[in-house]
């Protein structure tokens, strides 16, 4: 049950309360005051879209609070909305929530029925959904659901993969030719930068051995200067003797004598390395290249990509190998897939014609009681929907015949604005019903659900709101004063005008104050107080 809402700078409303009791609780005034504002409000809360512009303007947000009375416990639920940015929180006991969850939650908390609904009516697809919702079995529609979508996502598998085949099938010739190409080139990783470091190598090694070879000749040149300097040195060595100031040169010459013969050795063996052996020669590497270069200008790529481009080739020419066992499982899938859904559709078929025949009684007993003739009739006609070869989805439909004599029609055929209420309200009557705890039924809205009727019917309708009422809480938007004189509880909405500025205010009326409210509803006058007054006693 909603006990509490409150409502604060949304609109014209600058901060309201409403306390609602159990039972019918009535909510009227002037065209235009904002009695289905305040219902918009609630929509919002239940996780509705609303414009930031309605915003009071100079406030930083709007908010709506509502305390829910359930079995479990209180509930406290609160939506704001930001002037500045639109976007809205939502809290649940003071938690943040999400508004996924709280529209999970609407359904539990509350049934809001207006114009709209009558509209809504009219599509087949919400009669379809009317009907599904009285299958007993409600959990044969999500299984249905289930069944259905491993279908399309075999069928989605499926296509795609025949897609990817066909492409790969027609690039066959080409992939072949590239393929062919590559192995006969056979590119390995990195090749084409380990061949170019190995000629600047080879190119280096062939300029060193020319300048070993530079060296070995000066050293053992026509002028050998090795010998010369054995010469020089035997020289200085009797040069020192004879003057003693000469041998620290003696000793220079003799060292550099000594460093020339090791040099000497040193060139002859060459460096460590100078004569490992190369298992390609400076021509094999050149050519090498000129195959590695054809091969980038003939595809058009880089050596990487075409060392890419091959492990991408064997692949899609290994998957058009395999395709058709891919596809031969996939078709196995396909066909358990359907016969799972076919049998569920079955079954859900089955349950949908059994709920139409209770259905269609039901809705006829309720029509009744709302001044609806006794002869009126009402059944399902069922639209067969292949949703794949073999399984059939059949979606309800409501005809009715209003009079003897005439043929079944679509609502939209024939149904007036009055007609509709009454169908709207006998639909939420039965659906409201859903649980035998009534404190677990949710709050039922009727934002002037009563449009387009009066008269006896009008009658008609205020007994079935009031029994509805004394099943569960009701929140009614009315201009008939024979149905708001029905409530337990009684708000006035109004507009009023402070210092230049519009406020929307709601005042729950005592005695003395509906008495006033229905005569005015009524028309006022003597004419008006007398009907308030029989509605009062």
């Amino acid at each position: 049950m909603l006990e509490l809402l409150r409502i604060r700078d949304l609109a014209l409303i600058e901060d309201v309360e409403l306390e609602f009791s159990p039972g019918l609780n009535a909510l009227t005034g002037e065209t235009g005051a904002g009695k289905s504002f305040i219902m918009r409000a609630v929509d919002f809360l239940m996780g509705e879209r609303m414009d930031r512009k309605l915003v009071r303007p100079g406030k930083e947000k709007a908010s709506v609070e509502a305390l829910f009375v359930l079995p479990e416990g209180e509930t406290i639920i609160r939506r704001e909305l930001s002037a500045e940015t639109g976007r809205s929180r939502v809290y649940v006991n003071d938690i943040l929530s999400s508004q996924p969850t709280i529209r999970d939650m609407g359904s539990k908390l509350i049934i809001h029925t207006s114009q709209h609904g009558q509209q809504k009516l009219l599509s087949p697809a919400f009669q379809a959904e009317v009907l599904d919702s009285f299958i007993p079995d409600q959990g044969i529609m999500p299984k249905r659901n289930e069944k259905f979508a491993i279908l399309n996502d075999v069928l989605e598998r499926k296509r795609r993969l025949m897609e990817k085949f066909d492409d790969v099938e027609k690039q066959r010739d080409f992939l072949e030719y590239q393929k062919k190409e590559i192995d006969k080139v056979d590119p390995q990783p990195g090749e084409e930068n380990n061949l170019e470091e190995r000629k600047k190598i080879l190119k280096d090694r062939e300029h060193a051995g020319e300048c070993l070879q530079n060296a070995l000749d000066i050293l053992h040149g026509d002028i050998s200067l090795l010998d010369n300097m054995t010469l020089l040195a035997r020289e200085m060595e009797i040069i020192s003797r004879l003057f003693p100031g000469f041998d620290e040169d003696r000793e220079a010459i003799e060292e550099l004598r000594i460093r020339l013969h090791d040099l000497d050795s040193r060139l002859r063996r060459g460096p460590s390395n100078f004569n490992d052996d190369e298992s390609m020669s400076l021509d094999d590497i050149e050519a090498r290249l000129y195959d590695l270069a054809k091969l980038k200008r003939k595809l058009r790529r880089g050596l990487d990509e075409i060392v890419g481009l091959k492990a991408e080739i064997d692949d899609n020419l290994s998957f058009l190998d395999a395709c058709a066992l891919d596809i031969k499982t996939l078709k196995r899938e396909e066909e358990n897939a359907a016969k799972e859904l076919k049998a569920t559709l079955t079954t859900l078929n089955r349950a949908r014609q059994k709920a139409a025949k209770e259905l269609s009684s039901r809705i006829v007993d309720e029509l009744s009681d709302l001044g609806f003739s006794e002869h009126v009739k009402v059944h399902f006609e069922f639209d067969s929907r292949e949703l794949y070869p073999g399984c059939e989805d059949m979606r309800g439909r409501l005809m009715w015949v209003p009079n003897p004599g005439q043929t079944a029609q679509p609502l939209d055929k024939i149904a007036s604005g009055g007609e509709l209420s009454r169908f709207l309200l006998a639909l939420v009557t039965m659906r409201g019903n859903n649980e035998n705890n009534p404190d677990a039924r949710p709050s039922l809205i009727f934002d002037e659900v009563d449009a387009g009727i009066g008269g006896m019917t009008l009658n008609s309708v205020g007994a079935k709101l009031r029994t509805l009422a004394d099943r569960q809480q009701m929140l009614l938007i009315t201009h008939w004063p024979q149905l708001a004189g029905k409530a337990d509880r009684h708000f006035l909405i109004m507009k009023e005008v402070i210092d230049g500025e519009t406020y929307t205010r709601c005042d729950r009326l005592e005695t003395s104050q509906i008495k006033a409210e229905l005569s005015r509803m009524a028309g006022g006058g003597e004419q008006g107080e007398a009907l308030a007054e029989q509605l009062c006693k």
